[in-house]
């Protein structure tokens, strides 16, 4: 019997869907408006070694199954040489059978580098390991011409505040054709709950811009003008990452004593930490909205779960996880605190917990204005949503309770350039969903229509929505 995984109909379970796939969607850009690549590497065109650091550097996925299956921590973020840490990523694909990882590895290896009809496990990981790593050595995969190979139009980076945007300036001056943008992420602006190290960075923001940042209203004054900056370099969306909404009461003098209080190093109670982090999104919000960006709420994440990790290899290493906290409330309250003034910007929701997909779907329709189609958005599947039946149930809600015809598609998220298969990924599950009530009866056999809905949502709809060069 001939190997039925990862054909070129891998997850087309209908005639329809792979019409729409190989007829619409395959040959679409790809529009990757958030990622965490790392724009030094773009400005230097990097080449890698070898093909763990192309793959396995900074991916807590892969971190995280690793982990589970037992692998020591030498082999994941040690000391353990490179073919060490792959060897031991190999011998765990195989037990990643009905994870997402199962398909992205191979799917990656196909498309990247032409490796099928050979799945990685412990038996092929050496020769797979020098085949990749040899063509990733080669000027033909430096990340550029990566990005090339993918047919890649746009990224968007993520930056702090403190960014000074330098890698985006020589990228923009070496005249790269692909686009790279970066993203506002402020979140360390509010994070009172950590007075050291919010001083820390108020200090260097004071450092950054020439000002003594003496109470709040100098704060903001200062945070506008990082934010003025990143817009003359091009950034026009924001993301912030927070576990819910923040949309407590406060007054104007309630914000300036707490400010007063942080820069003391004087100790918040929980309900400071929440009225001041709600004056913050508020002020980010007027100022994305003064300016036309879009932002970007990431709801959900409850991070830095395993103290025993986190003291010993800080954030973003696999223990995270979903969050519970309400979330409804607080967003239509800080969601309408802008629309009110008329200063509500282009806003994109993501939930982390799929409990909240009919929340997102709703919420987003509360605050429509007929501005422009879709200016309030459901966000893909992210995170530990963005497989199979994670995107599924993202877009069947959004079709049933909005319009999936305007959605923005999909983005990686991701800090690995060998990531954009992911859109493949996407865009397969979207046209076998489509196909799929095609052939049922519930949506017309018109691949016209269908089609332009495929090509909208692949590539379409994120190049009218984002106001950035492409």
């Amino acid at each position: 019997m001939p190997e039925q995984f990862l054909t070129e109909d891998f997850l087309l379970q209908t005639r329809t869907a792979r019409a729409l796939y190989h007829e619409h969607a395959q040959k679409m850009p790809i529009y990757d408006y958030h990622c965490h690549l790392p724009a030094y590497q773009i400005a230097a065109d990097h080449r890698f070694e070898n093909l763990t650091q192309a793959w396995l550097a900074g991916d807590h996925y892969k971190w995280r199954a690793m982990r589970t299956n037992g692998v020591d921590e030498r082999y994941i973020t040690g000391d353990a040489g490179d073919w060490e840490k792959f060897e031991r990523w190999a011998q765990t694909v195989p037990f990643c059978l009905g994870n997402p990882l199962y398909h992205w590895t191979h799917l990656e290896l196909k498309r990247l580098f032409g490796i099928q009809g050979k799945r990685l496990d412990g038996t092929t990981a050496k020769a797979i390991y020098q085949e990749c790593s040899e063509k990733l050595r080669s000027p033909e995969f430096s990340v550029r011409n990566i990005m090339r190979k993918m047919n890649v139009k746009l990224v968007c980076t993520t930056e702090g505040p403190l960014d000074t945007l330098e890698h985006h300036q020589k990228i923009r001056q070496d005249g790269f054709e692909i686009k790279v943008h970066t993203a506002w992420r402020p979140d360390q602006a509010l994070a009172v709950e950590d007075l050291q190290k919010v001083n820390i960075f108020i200090d260097k923001l004071e450092e950054l811009c020439d000002l003594e940042i003496s109470d709040f209203p100098k704060y903001i004054e200062a945070l506008r003008e990082r934010h003025t900056f990143f817009h003359e370099n091009g950034c026009r969306l924001s993301d912030h990452g927070l576990e819910t909404a923040y949309a407590e009461d406060y007054t104007n003098s309630e914000i300036k004593t707490i400010f007063a209080k942080v820069r003391a190093n004087r100790p918040l109670s929980g309900h400071e930490v929440l009225q001041f982090k709600s004056a913050m999104m508020i002020e980010f919000g007027l100022m994305d909205a003064e300016r036309g960006w879009v932002q970007q709420l990431h709801l959900g994440a409850l991070r830095n779960n395993c103290t025993r990790l986190f003291q010993t290899l800080g954030p973003d290493i696999g223990c995270d996880s979903m969050g519970d906290l309400e979330v409804a409330r607080p967003l239509s309250k800080f969601l309408d605190r802008l629309d009110q003034q008329g200063r509500l910007p282009k806003t994109i929701l993501y939930n982390l917990n799929p409990r909240d997909n009919a929340v997102m779907a709703t919420m987003v329709g509360n605050f429509q204005d007929g501005s422009i189609p879709g200016k309030l958005q459901f966000g893909s599947g992210w995170w530990f949503l963005d497989q199979r039946d994670g995107m599924e149930d993202q877009m069947r809600t959004l079709a049933n309770m909005g319009l999936l015809s305007r959605f923005v598609g999909m983005l990686t998220d991701s800090r690995s350039f060998l990531s954009y298969p992911r859109h493949e990924y996407f865009r397969r599950v979207l046209c076998n969903l489509l196909g799929g009530d095609v052939e049922a009866g519930l949506l017309p056999n018109d691949l016209d229509l269908l089609g332009r809905m495929v090509e909208d949502i692949s590539f379409n709809n994120a190049r009218n929505y984002f106001p950035m060069e492409c």
